[in-house]
């Protein structure tokens, strides 16, 4: 047992958390590389590909039941050339074999399980594996002895498998140009998301419910487009019972990562980054359409959240947050009666069971026997009013009582061993933090989200932004990876949104570098859309192009929305061809599942308009212009954009052909308009701009 456990493997001088998790496995691990592939093939094996993540549950139980076992751990060194990667490291590895498992078994997840040729090629594909085989479920043990017998009997049936496969991935990553989309599409998608969804507790789906932020921000520009109320009441049913239930963190703030419930009440408890930026956005927007307070106070505790928690000291926003601590999930978010009894005034554990439904017997189930585990998710049963309303209670006051206890119990929680924390830095979900942090800065007049927007915008500027091009995670000094679509568009819509809240075009000139190269390394010359990955970066397999959301949105989807906003800004027509092109090369694909294509479609919105940009000339500190912007900023106008034309920029003056006759008039502020192919007189007035973008009387 001692020589196992000092055994070390070749992921010794990797930097990144999760293949770290795995540096002592009896499992002689290879990280993804020549040095695993030339073994793989000297030594005639194929290779295991294990990839997940390190604040992924079940990657957990797999090591804990199966690499950290020495028999698995004999039997892949002997048979296999075991290699593990980090999806969140390395996506465009992730994401081609999981379209490989998803193809091959019809459902995906981490850990992912692949087993392949020498070369790379994929012939068996899963997701985790108990050690033992159980009733009809395969363990890894025989999983792996069988997959031995077929190397070493069957072989050119699996590599004539492994051929199937690669070419039926090279066709998925083939696109075929139709025409533009037009609102149609838009009205599909809708219905489509109407017909699923749960009308009770919001959200889309049956057993378990997932953020999908990106549904809700098109479902609002589908309202704000059409009046169509039900889309706007679909977001706030959703987002009501997502803040209400055990999926929000009602202590430390912030959303897990998704309820395993139709109810939102029991969370699969990690915290990603990403989830947080684009919760945030979706909650913001919301604010700006119905100004109800929950809204804003809910961003407002995410960016509490992860300010506190999620941030480098020098700027930069960390991955995630662990499910488990000391090997049990969610133990960090739990309370038993008994604890809280400890922590509270007897008066107060009482609101707490009448508020967030404890029991002396836990409302927790554990999900392996289904009985109750003595432990309580905090939770409310709908809006904190209702239950002041029931208590018999003035709602300041039971809000004031229970941020008291909330301050208990966030002190305590904060002496509990806490989650592991991955600590590396990704260009892209800093690009979205970025989005996220200078939107909430414009809509809330918050200074500190704007600062924390700079700084993490310098954080990636000094660390991740070499060379003109970027590189994707950052840890412990070192830069790793290649950046790839995701990266550079998730950026350059952070820029966009940094420039909305500063209106300083530094933050345009660099989303224009961006831009470029963007269009210089990653674009589809002939198909149109972008690859994943860079014309001089590794080629895992083949060359993913794609446009479909996942728990993000995807680049390509971005990219489109990015281009319209800047071609608006910038009159850049040639930016705007190239977001037609874009779209022609996902038009097919997007009219037979619009849903799958929700942030595409919220671009599809901006495109079709009517959308405008509004050029404000005036001095930057001149209350007249700062009645204006803020005007604008406190309406939800996605379809309108801002440029500021104060003092000598002699750069934007050079890349907008109209500004230099965008003057100030009398001596005051100035508003231009234009859209849809209209520009309307200049204007001093507020009323005047927002009748002309929202056509309708501002009274």
């Amino acid at each position: 047992m001692a020589d196992e456990e000092k055994f070390t493997n070749h992921l010794k001088d990797e930097k990144s958390p999760y293949l770290l998790q795995h540096l002592h496995n009896p499992v002689d691990w290879y990280p993804w590389g020549e040095e695993a592939f030339r073994k793989a093939r000297d030594e005639d094996k194929p290779i295991f590909l294990s990839i997940g993540y390190s604040t992924c549950h079940w990657c957990h139980v797999m090591a804990r039941e199966s690499f950290q076992d020495g028999e698995i751990g004999e039997i892949l060194n002997r048979y296999f050339v075991a290699v593990k990667v980090d999806r969140e490291e390395r996506p465009d590895i992730d994401s081609v074999y999981m379209t490989v498992c998803q193809m091959m078994t019809g459902s995906g997840g981490w850990p992912l399980t692949i087993i392949l040729t020498p070369e790379r090629k994929p012939f068996f594909a899963g997701t985790y594996f108990p050690r033992e085989s159980v009733g009809r479920g395969v363990g890894l043990k025989d999983l792996l002895l069988n997959v031995q017998d077929l190397w070493m009997d069957k072989r050119a049936e699996l590599l004539d498998s492994a051929r199937d496969i690669k070419s039926a991935l090279e066709k998925l990553s083939q696109t075929q140009q139709g025409p533009l989309l037009d609102s149609e599409v838009l009205d599909q998608a809708y219905q489509s998301l109407k017909d699923n969804f749960d009308h009770d507790k919001g959200g889309f789906g049956g057993f378990q419910k997932f953020p999908t932020p990106h549904h809700l921000l098109f479902l609002l520009r589908y309202w704000k487009a059409t009046g169509q109320e039900e889309a706007r009441e679909m977001v706030e049913i959703t987002l009501q019972n997502m803040t209400h239930g055990g999926v929000w963190d009602h202590v430390g703030f912030g959303f897990h990562r998704y309820a395993v419930d139709p109810h939102w009440l029991v969370p699969h408890f990690e915290k990603m980054l990403y989830d947080q930026a684009l919760m945030a956005l979706a909650l913001t927007e919301c604010y700006q359409a119905t100004r109800k307070p929950l809204y804003r106070e809910t961003a407002e505790k995410i960016m509490e959240y992860v300010l506190r928690d999620m941030r480098s000291p020098e700027g930069g926003f960390y991955s995630a947050e662990d499910a488990d601590s000391e090997g049990v999930e969610g133990k960090f978010y739990l309370w038993s009666h008994q604890e809280l009894s400890q922590i509270l005034d007897p008066e107060e554990v009482e609101l707490v069971e009448k508020v967030y439904h404890t029991t002396r017997e836990g409302n927790y189930r554990e999900e392996s026997t289904g009985l109750h585990s003595g432990q309580n998710i905090l939770h409310l049963e709908g809006p904190l009013e209702n239950t002041a309303s029931r208590l018999g209670l003035e709602y300041p006051l039971l809000k004031d009582k229970l941020d008291g206890i909330r301050l208990k119990l966030f002190t305590v929680r904060e002496g509990r061993v806490h989650p592991h924390k991955d600590d590396k830095i990704l260009a892209d979900w800093n690009g979205l933090m970025l989005a996220a942090l200078a939107r909430a800065s414009q809509v809330y007049g918050n200074q500190k989200y704007r600062d924390a927007a700079r700084d993490c915008l310098d954080f990636v500027k000094n660390n991740l932004y070499q060379g003109g091009r970027l590189w994707h995670r950052y840890r412990e000094g070192e830069v790793k990876v290649d950046g790839n679509l995701d990266d550079y568009s998730f950026l350059i819509w952070g820029l966009l949104e940094l420039y909305q809240s500063t209106l300083e075009s530094s933050y345009l000139e660099l989303a224009l570098e961006l831009k470029e190269t963007l269009l210089d390394l990653f674009q589809d010359p002939k198909g149109g859309g972008f690859y994943f990955t860079a014309q001089d970066a590794e080629e895992v397999l083949v060359r993913k192009k794609e446009a479909y959301d996942a728990a993000i949105p995807s680049g390509n989807s971005v990219a489109y929305l990015n281009l319209l906003r800047l071609a608006t800004l910038l009159e850049g027509q040639e930016l705007k061809r190239t977001a037609l092109q874009l779209e022609m090369a996902f038009a097919s694909s997007i009219k037979v599942t619009p849903t799958g294509f929700s942030m595409f479609l919220a671009g599809l919105q901006y495109r079709l308009g009517p959308s405008f940009n509004v050029v404000i000339s005036g001095g930057e500190d001149d209350a007249d212009t700062r009645k204006i912007i803020g005007g604008l900023r406190a309406r939800y106008l996605p379809h309108v954009t801002l440029l500021l034309n104060a003092g000598e920029d002699i750069w934007l003056k050079s890349k907008v052909e109209s500004l230099p006759s965008k003057i100030s008039l009398e001596g005051r502020a100035t508003a231009y308009v234009c859209g849809s192919g209209t520009c309307y007189p200049p204007t001093h007035q507020l009323e005047d701009v927002l009748r002309t973008v929202e056509k309708v009387d501002s009274a």
